[in-house]
């Protein structure tokens, strides 16, 4: 996967980027590198990256701000680079839809390492069935989502998490598990970026996001996907 793999690095410091090119080449990756964003949207467009790596912090342009951009046309993984280690920024990141973030400073491996992540998610599999939970219909075949058959779009790793969760119904899943099933072992501690992804998927797939029907919570343990009998998605 990694050899095959174009990374797109953001960032406006030239050293950092030439740093990040020169360790993920070594690790087997193809990459190419944008200074600020207007070029990055047109390296997007032209040529497609299957991750890109953003950096928060850029004039003109923030990478908060192009993240909302690039989610306005693309799907593609985004992992967001920080230098501060703030809970609030990270969480930012997510909702704005990021797949992921990783700290200034950071190692070669660890950088490898998410990125092959957010890839694995990317090429996530589903079941031959349709899970229905009251007006709420998750079809894991097709990967279409729809409450009183209206489709729902979801980011690729709301799909993930939702997937993981309605592939089994009825079955209490412990933080830790869905934590490593969908992103890696990695971040099987990370609670905090668990409840992220949970609440804004019970912001599109719940009918009262603040009192939840559909993903439960077991609080300090898990959660569970409540529904009624699946059935085979040509049914």
């Amino acid at each position: 996967m990694a050899s095959e793999a174009l990374v797109l690095s953001v960032d406006d410091e030239a050293g950092i980027l030439r740093l990040v090119k020169l360790e993920l080449t070594a690790q087997g990756f193809r990459v190419i590198t944008a200074s600020n964003g207007a070029d990055a949207l047109v390296l997007i467009e032209a040529q497609r990256p299957d991750v890109i790596l953003l950096d928060v912090v850029m004039p003109e342009l923030s990478g908060f701000e192009l993240l909302r951009s690039i989610r306005e046309r693309w799907d593609t993984p985004v992992i967001m680079v920080t230098a501060r280690d703030r809970e609030m920024d990270k969480v930012r990141g997510l909702e704005a839809g990021a797949d992921d973030y990783i700290v200034k400073p950071f190692g070669a491996d660890e950088m490898g390492a998410r990125i092959r992540a957010v890839l694995r998610r990317a090429a996530g599999v589903g079941a031959d069935q349709v899970v229905i939970a009251g007006q709420l219909e998750v079809d894991l075949g097709r990967r279409v989502v729809k409450r009183n058959g209206e489709i729902i779009p979801l980011t690729r790793t709301e799909w993930l998490l939702l997937q993981y969760l309605a592939t089994n119904p009825g079955k209490l899943i412990l933080n830790g598990e869905l934590l490593s099933k969908v992103w890696g072992p990695e971040y099987r501690d990370d609670l905090q970026y668990l409840r992220v992804w949970v609440s804004r998927i019970r912001q599109k797939i719940e009918t009262d996001p603040s009192n939840p029907k559909v993903v439960i919570t077991r609080p300090g343990i898990g959660y569970m996907f409540q529904a009624d009998a699946p059935v085979p998605a040509s049914a």
